[in-house]
This record gives structure tokens, sequence and C-alpha cells, in this order.
């Protein structure tokens, strides 16, 4: 009996651990057109860019990166793009939850012209597993983090997660 059960959680635990990480996710669901930018580099005083958050509105208010301008994945507007960076050259960083929606938003801006677009690798979800700072509708500090779904939320690890 003891073999059955340990065999059981050996093929369930094979099962559940399919995408070993998330780089193994994005190289699953990205084109891998657009370069990412790990969190560390970003994180950096450094490193100057503009971001902007690829989710949706309930997302973006229940958590963002500092100074992120929202931009949206269904209903992306490139006006609020061309409006905070007319300078096709500045250096963008797109984030989402993990790194695919903001694939295709940048991929989106590389095609308006935009030469030095980054997709945030692991997304919100990889900045605050890194114990990085994410800032609710308040603009104030926030342990909360909007989880997607709970299939997606598995790859955030730390803070709350926040489903609508």
């Amino acid at each position: 009996m003891r073999i059955f059960f340990t065999l059981c959680f050996i093929a369930l635990s094979l099962i559940g651990n399919c995408q070993k990480d998330i780089k193994t996710l994005l190289e699953k669901h990205n084109k891998g057109d657009i370069p990412y930018i790990s969190v560390q580099e970003l994180a950096m005083p450094k490193t100057e860019a503009v971001v902007l958050d690829a989710r949706e509105t309930i997302e973006f208010e229940t958590s963002h990166i500092e100074d992120a301008i929202h931009v949206g994945y269904n209903a992306f507007d490139l006006d609020i793009v061309k409006e905070n960076v007319p300078d096709k050259t500045s250096k963008i960083v797109v984030y989402c939850s993990l790194g695919i929606r903001s694939e295709h938003i940048a991929e989106r801006l590389k095609n308006e012209g935009y030469t030095n677009v980054f997709n945030l690798f692991g997304g919100i979800f990889e900045w605050k597993n890194n114990d990085f700072v994410v800032y609710d509708q308040n603009n104030e500090p926030t342990e909360n983090v909007h989880a997607f779904s709970k299939a997606w939320s598995k790859w955030l690890l730390k803070g709350n997660k926040i489903y609508d």
C-alpha cells in the first residue's frame, strides 16, 4: 500500500510540475521577439526606463510598480503611450502578471516604431517574489497583488493574492 501511495504522489508531482519554472512557461507562451529585462536590473537606481503596466484596471489598482503607466491589455490605448513617450528611442519596460500579455503589447509598440522596448521577465509576480515594493491605487505600499487567476497564481510566491 505504501508503494501505491508513493507512486501516486510521484505521478501527481510530475503533473503539477510540468511548468518547472517561469522561463519554461514564457518559452511556451511567448515568441521571444522582445528582449527581457530582469526585475533586478529594472530595480537598479541607474536603470532609467518608462514602465508600462499591460494589465487590466482592477489588476493595476490592486498593485503596480512605482510610477508605472497603466496602458491596459484588452483595451490597450496606444495614444497613452504616444502622450507619455513621444521619443520612440526611449527605454520602455512593459510588464503584466508574468510576461505573456506584456510581450503582446511590447510587440505592438515595436510595430509602431518604438526601438528600445523590453519585457519584464516574470512580470509583477517576479517583482514581488524578489521582495520589491508594489503600490496600490493610492500609491501606498501594499502586500496585495492581483493574482490574475487561481491557475496562474501558483507563480506568485509572496504577498497577498487578490482575485476579482
